[in-house]
């Protein structure tokens, strides 16, 4: 049965499956200073008026999976959470104080319980990224996306999942574990080649498309062959902005005007701040991405929407 679409969808009716909220960016802070006063009631405003109806907040490791969670608790039926360690924070494992697997446990025990509270809707952000090794060597990301995988295997929840140019290992620890993981999952923040989307598509995995999946002539031609029925849209703030510099640019002339961006240290609480993504943004996505497929925007969004609450389910009837 397909999922339900909201009552009176349209352009501006929208899920967003990739939002750092838990960021202290969203709290004021840049860098360990703060700079201005927390806003992310504001933030989370201007994205509800700019048609967000779902966020699937990101955990990266296990305090800001806490953290995600308790924002889904916060805000019921707008926000839910990812729980899991991003592969760049993959040496917190063996940092952990009583050893990595007792961040396992811990990851499972959130994860679980979250689920069950219908606060926790995906597991992850997990994955691979190779483009920066300097945070995490290969070794230590291949070992715990392969710990992870297999939690996700217990968990039987769907997967937000990472891969920066390490698309080989990462198809094969999938491959590897394909018949154990029914409930897929979405690759977010996409920037890979034609080949390497294909390959997900093929696996049974959806496409998450952002401002990074859009910045050169290459990714427009990647993103032009995602399949709709396999295409999931988010902005990965506060990173992943569009910029005037970027391919997708040429897209965004009839797409709906931002709210003003000033400075962080000229901030008001009506203002968004150069340099820092919001939710709110997600409508420069889906023209983008209805410009480079050719379509309109409502076919984008409907697509969208219908393939998130099919992946995720988000509190919604299927």
């Amino acid at each position: 049965m397909e999922p339900m679409l909201p009552q009176a969808l349209d352009f501006n009716t929208s899920i967003q499956i990739g939002i750092n909220l838990p960021d202290p960016m969203f709290r004021g802070s840049y860098h360990g200073k703060q700079a201005h006063d927390d806003d992310l009631a504001h933030v989370i405003k201007r994205a509800h008026d700019a048609g967000v109806r779902k966020m699937m907040v990101t955990g990266s490791d296990l305090v800001e999976s806490k953290n995600a969670v308790k924002l889904a608790e916060e805000y019921p039926g707008l926000c839910y959470a990812t729980v899991g360690v991003h592969p760049c924070s993959a040496k917190s494992f063996e940092e952990h104080k009583d050893g990595p697997d007792a961040l396992l446990v811990e990851l499972k025990k959130l994860a679980e319980e979250s689920r069950d509270a219908g606060t926790t809707t995906a597991f992850g952000e997990i994955g691979l990224d190779y483009d920066r090794l300097h945070y995490c060597d290969k070794e230590t990301q291949l070992v715990y996306f392969a710990k992870q995988l297999d939690l996700a295997i217990e968990l039987q929840m769907p997967l937000f999942l990472h891969s920066r140019a390490a698309a080989t290992d990462f198809e094969s620890l999938l491959k590897e574990r394909l018949d154990k993981l029914p409930k897929r999952g979405v690759v977010h923040s996409f920037t890979g080649t034609l080949e390497e989307m294909q390959n997900i598509v093929a696996l049974g995995f959806d496409i998450g498309i952002n401002g990074c999946s859009m910045k050169t002539e290459e990714n427009l031609a990647v993103v032009k062959e995602v399949p709709l029925e396999r295409i999931q849209i988010e902005t990965d703030g506060p990173w992943c902005e569009m910029r005037p510099s970027h391919a997708s640019a040429k897209f965004l002339k009839d797409a709906p005007p931002l709210p003003k961006a000033l400075k962080k240290e000229k901030w008001t609480n009506e203002t968004m701040v150069k340099g820092r993504n919001e939710p709110c943004a997600i409508t420069q996505v889906a023209h983008a991405i209805a410009g480079i497929k050719g379509i309109s925007v409502e076919e984008v969004c409907e697509n969208a929407w219908r393939n998130s609450i099919r992946m995720f389910g988000f509190g919604e009837s299927n």
